[in-house]
């Protein structure tokens, strides 16, 4: 499956969503410690999976979403502390 960049950039402390689709799967949980690339999400987006990274080191406060939820583009998925 093809990477989706920094799961659509965001802000510093939070991914959001780089385009429609649905969550297929959620690999992390809140007060994960994450690094810069380490794949949070699957988004399926017209029948293509694509790996959502974590756009930086950081912990999970808190995660805005649900394994098979539809979410539009620009939506917050993930918060981080730094």
């Amino acid at each position: 499956a093809p990477a989706a960049g920094g799961g659509g950039g965001g802000g510093r402390d939070k991914m959001t969503a780089p385009m429609p689709g649905v969550l297929l799967t959620i690999n992390t949980k809140v007060g994960a410690t994450v690094k810069r690339g380490d794949a949070l999400m699957i988004l399926e987006a017209m029948k293509m999976k694509n790996e959502l990274k974590a756009p930086k080191d950081g912990v999970v406060a808190e995660i805005y979403v649900a394994e098979g939820q539809q979410v539009k583009y620009g939506e917050t998925l993930v918060r981080f502390e730094s």
